[in-house]
C-alpha cells in the first residue's frame, strides 16, 4: 500500500511538473491533473507514482521517485527536491532514471505487481483510505520481469504496442502508460 500523508509539500508536484515539463504539456491553460497511480517498493524506501496531466489537450504522463537521500549515479534524472511537512527532504527524480521504480514496471508488465492501494495517514495514524483515480490492467503479460526492457509512455495518445503492455483507464479514457 501507499501511503499518503496529510502534509504540506512545497513545491506542489503540479509546480514542480510545470518547471520539469514547461512547455512540453502543449496549451495556455495551467495544468492540471487527470489521474494518478502509484506503485509499492518492497523495501518501502521510494515512492513511486505517476502523474496523468494536461492543459486541457493530450494527456502525458510524469513518473516520478522519492526518495529520502540523493540516488548515487543519478543526477542527470533528479528533478528537484521538495520539502515534506511530514517526511523531511524528499529528492525527486525522473523514474526512467531509478532502478527501484524501473522493477516495479518490470514486475508489473509480467502480471506480479498491482497499482498500491492508497491509505491516508495522519502522522502515524490511518485515518483512510482513497479510491484510485485510474485502473491499471496488465495486457498480454511477459512471462517474466527478468531482462525486460521497459518503456514509460509520455503522450498517451501516441501509443499503440501489441506486446506485454499496462493500460490505463479513468473517467472514459485509456491509454497505454508502459510497455516492453
Amino acid at each position: 500500500m501507499a501511503i499518503i500523508h496529510r502534509a504540506t509539500i512545497t513545491p506542489s508536484k503540479l509546480e514542480l511538473l510545470e518547471q520539469w515539463l514547461g512547455s512540453e504539456v502543449a496549451g495556455d491553460a495551467p495544468l492540471e491533473q487527470v489521474a494518478s497511480y502509484r506503485f509499492d517498493d518492497p523495501a518501502g524506501e521510494v515512492g513511486i507514482e505517476a502523474l496523468l496531466v494536461t492543459r486541457g489537450g493530450a494527456v502525458r504522463q510524469a513518473v516520478l521517485t522519492y526518495r529520502a537521500a540523493p540516488l548515487d549515479g543519478a543526477e542527470d534524472h533528479l528533478i528537484t527536491t521538495m520539502e515534506h511537512s511530514a517526511l523531511g527532504t524528499r529528492w525527486i527524480y525522473d523514474a526512467t532514471g531509478d532502478p527501484v521504480a524501473i522493477a516495479a514496471y518490470q514486475r508489473a508488465l509480467a502480471g506480479q505487481q498491482e497499482q498500491a492501494a492508497l491509505e491516508i495517514h495522519d502522522g502515524d495514524t490511518l485515518v483512510g483510505t482513497r479510491e484510485p483515480s485510474l485502473e491499471l490492467a496488465v495486457s498480454n503479460a511477459a512471462a517474466s520481469p527478468e531482462g525486460i526492457d521497459v518503456h514509460l509512455a509520455t503522450d498517451l495518445a501516441s501509443v499503440e504496442h501489441a506486446g506485454p503492455a499496462l493500460v490505463a483507464r479513468w473517467n472514459g479514457a485509456e491509454g497505454i502508460v508502459a510497455w516492453a
